[in-house]
Order: C-alpha cells, then structure tokens, then sequence
C-alpha cells in the first residue's frame, strides 16, 4: 500500500503530540482539523485555569473531538497547578488516610476542574504498587506498597474522575513499583516474583470500567523476556487485551523516553507500539515540535506499507481512539467544586512522632527552616513549589528559610549556617526521601548532632521516624502537604 493521505490521517489519528506555548501553533491547529486525535498538556502550556479553558476552545474549534491530555495525578505530578503547588496531596498520602469515600471524592471534585478546563483525559491515577521503597520515580505518586491499598483507591479515583465525564487512564501497566530504573533513562525490569500483586489495582480498574490504561516502558520476563511492555504483543494484546479482558484505549507513556526509543528511535517504537496493541501514542513531553510529529506519523504509515504495522490494526486503534473521544465528548457534568478536601485529606495524612519530653511543638516564635532539596524525576516539574517554609511563614511572620541542593550542603556551609541564621531560633529540618539520597542523611546527621530539638518533616516516604525531637511526616511534598504540616508545628491543627 502506497503511503496515501489516507494513510497519513489515519496515523494522525493515534497521536496524541505536545506543543510548546500558551496558544496553540498553526501546525496544530492545522493537523486538528486534518483528523489528529488530539494533544498532550504539559506545564509549559498552562497559566491558569482560564488560560486553559481558552487554549482548549480554541483546539476544538478544529476538531470537536479532539482528546485533550494531561498528566494531573495531584501532589508532585500536577499540571494545572505547577505555578503554585497541588492543592490536593498526592496518592501516598491518599492512602496513608484510606478512606475511599475522601479519595472518591476528591478524584470527582479534580475531574470537575479539569472538565471545566476542557481537558478530557486525565493520566492518572498510578496505579502501580510502590513495593520498592528505592523506587526513583514513582514512590509517593502510588497510593501505597500494599496491592490492597492500591487496588481500593485505584477503583476509588476512577470512580471519582469519570464521574464528572473526564477519563481516567490506570498507568504503568503492568505496574512501575516494583522498579529501581527510571523509564525516563533505561529499561526496569518487573521481578516475576511480583508481578501478580502488580496486575491487582490493574484488575480492580478494569472491573471499574477505566477507560483509558497506560503503557509503562518496563521489561517484564515473565510475559516477553526480550520486549518492553509497550512494545510487547504478548502484555498488550496477549495480557492486557485477552487476559485481563480490557477494551479500552490503549497509550502509551511518553514515547520520546529512551527505554523505548533508544533502540528503534522515536518513530520505530510508535509503530512497533501499535503493532504490539496500543491505540494512541503519547509524545512530547521532551521533543514537542512538528518535525517530530510529523516524523512520528511518517514512521506509523511507512510501516504499513513495509508490512510491520498491519492496516487493520492501526484502523482498530484509530477506532478506539474515537470512541474514547465521543464517550469525553457526551458524558459527565460540572456542579460546584469543593476547596477544602485537599486540604482536609493532607490534614488526615501527617503522622507525628514526639521523641522528646519537652515540649518541642507548638513553635510561637519565628523559627529557621532548612530544606534538603533533592533532584527530582522528569515527571515532576522542576518549577514546581514545594516545602514548609512558605506556609509556615504565613502562620509565624519572621520564619526564615535556607535551601540546599545536593553538593551544596558542606560541612563548612552548615557550621555557618547554625552560627548565623539559626543560631538561638527555633529549627525546622525538611527533607525528601532521605533514606534514598545518602547526602540528606549526612547533612541531617551534622544538623541534628548540634541541635537534637530540631523538627523533622519528612516530605517523601519515611523510612524512619526516630530522627529529631519531633519527626513529621507528611507523605507529600505538594503545598498543601506543607501547609498542614506548618499547622501541626504552629499548633493550629
């Protein structure tokens, strides 16, 4: 078959690209109206929740159908309030709290925002089961280590979320926990020990009637020893498709990532993704131009002709593709949201351990904050706020707050740091994840042997709690994360 413009618009039909800016270029606008399926919302794309709304009237004023996507799981992981930090705290904390009802509800009321955004597909929730404390880059986006835990809350946040007629997209299948590579950077593979507990919250989502599942770039020897998930017929069609028996929307996660696109390229592994059983591509979270999308859709159609994408199941996806779109497009409504259950549910989720018999807490003088802030994952925005010091200076007026990143924290910068800014205040030492960045442990050490009285907020997973006077644990970074540990140190909670 010759590579025809129907050819060419079918493969448009599956990809899902992002774009840089606040408005969207012509070439978008353009390939809408010629039948792409949609697009990807990062947070280069997004000001402010009216800015959004305009930006997404103005993609459907080239196709009403068009899907549009966007990575807000809450907590870290947040899109529409990357500038200010989550209002709502992420999975772990969710599950730390375990009341399906409060995570039900917070799903819908996060739905009602992004249905009034004109966002139709939100990647979310992670489903995986974080069973690898080491994990780098799932951790406190996963409702928990317990398959349990996950499988309710997973069913609860699906519930949520397309009951105000967005999408819910269960990801990375067959499940990321169990991990200690980033996708971002190389191929983790899935011990076979546990991928029965990882397909559990997958389960329960399909019993739910998710609509959307998410590949995970892993390797996974117990169904392909030699293909990535996503690239894999045996997980897509063999396990997720027969098995699992889900007749949904297939996509894949950010296929620029080098697990999948180191070998066969941006291009290649679009096409051998569909070939595997996926049905819409997702690109751009790193390569966001037209000449990678256009590369894309080239590479889908030169594979039907060569015969390694057969014709009839890049159709197939292209017909899952809209049926998601008509189902987003039809269902669902928009009442009034509710702001105070991210606070309510980041208040739940703090755990507090006094080890001190004086009385640490409540602080009512100006204290100095220390922040160990560490490198992140892709994921997680760069940009976006985090930390205690900012809501605690709103409840104490004078707080004060020193930052180090990794390298930064010497010894010869803490010594001046206790002898200056924090010399006869109270001190407040927030890390995150510090059983996984042997740097914060050391600094914390150096900080703690000349002020045992200090707090300790962990904002990532605690590993321990025996570390300061009064060890807090938030399982989140997001601010609301920080606001309701701040009022747990200021006494107001």
């Amino acid at each position: 078959m010759s590579k025809s413009g129907d050819l060419l618009n079918m493969a448009d039909a599956v990809l899902l690209p992002g774009f840089a800016g606040h408005t969207p270029p012509d070439w978008v606008r353009r390939r809408l109206a010629e039948g792409l399926a949609g697009v990807v919302l990062f947070s280069r794309n997004i000001a402010d929740p009216a800015q959004v709304a305009r930006l997404t009237a103005a993609l459907r004023a080239e196709n009403p159908a068009a899907l549009v996507g966007t990575d807000e799981e809450t907590g870290e992981v947040t899109r529409l309030e990357v500038l200010t930090g989550s209002t709502r705290p992420g999975g772990y904390a969710l599950g730390v709290v375990d009341d399906v009802a409060l995570t039900e509800a917070l799903a819908a009321d996060l739905g009602r925002d992004l249905a009034a955004a004109g966002i139709t597909i939100d990647f979310a929730p992670s489903a995986d089961v974080n069973s690898n404390p080491d994990n780098p880059v799932i951790g406190l986006r996963a409702f928990g280590a317990d398959p349990d835990v996950v499988s309710r809350h997973t069913r609860a946040f699906v519930r949520g979320m397309q009951s105000a007629g967005v999408a819910a997209c269960a990801k990375h299948f067959p499940g990321h926990g169990d991990t200690s590579v980033d996708s971002h950077h190389g191929v983790p593979m899935v011990a076979s020990g546990g991928i029965e507990d990882a397909l559990r919250p997958f389960r329960a989502a399909i019993e739910e009637g998710v609509r959307s599942i998410m590949t995970g770039h892993l390797l996974v020897p117990t169904y392909d020893p030699e293909l990535p998930a996503t690239l894999s017929p045996k997980v897509l069609t063999g396990l997720l498709r027969e098995e699992l028996g889900f007749d949904g929307m297939i996509v894949t996660d950010g296929i620029e990532m080098a697990a999948v696109s180191g070998r066969h390229g941006i291009g290649g592994a679009s096409a051998r993704a569909i070939a595997a059983g996926a049905d819409a591509i997702c690109i751009g979270g790193e390569r966001a131009d037209e000449a990678t999308a256009t590369g894309v859709r080239d590479a889908i159609a030169a594979a039907v002709t060569e015969g390694l994408l057969p014709e009839e199941r890049l159709a197939d996806a292209a017909r899952r593709v809209r049926e998601l779109a008509v189902w987003t497009t039809s269902s669902g409504s928009a009442p009034s949201a509710n702001g105070n259950l991210g606070l309510t549910a980041a208040r739940r989720a703090v755990r507090v351990t006094r080890r001190s018999s004086a009385a640490v807490l409540p602080l009512t003088t100006a204290p100095h904050v220390v922040e160990l802030s560490p490198e992140m994952n892709l994921a997680i925005d760069k940009g976006t706020p985090w930390g205690v010091a900012g809501p605690l200076a709103a409840l104490l007026p004078g707080t004060t707050v020193t930052r180090f990143a990794a390298g930064q924290a010497t010894g010869a910068a803490i010594e001046d740091l206790l002898a200056g800014a924090a010399g006869g205040r109270p001190l407040v030492l927030v890390v995150r994840d510090v059983h996984r960045h042997p740097w914060q442990g050391e600094a914390l050490r150096h900080l703690l042997s000349a002020r045992p009285d200090a707090v300790v907020v962990e904002m990532g997973l605690p590993e321990r709690s025996d570390l300061g006077a009064v060890h807090i644990a938030t399982y989140g970074s997001a601010m609301v994360c920080g606001r309701a540990a701040a009022e747990v140190i200021t006494g107001s909670l």
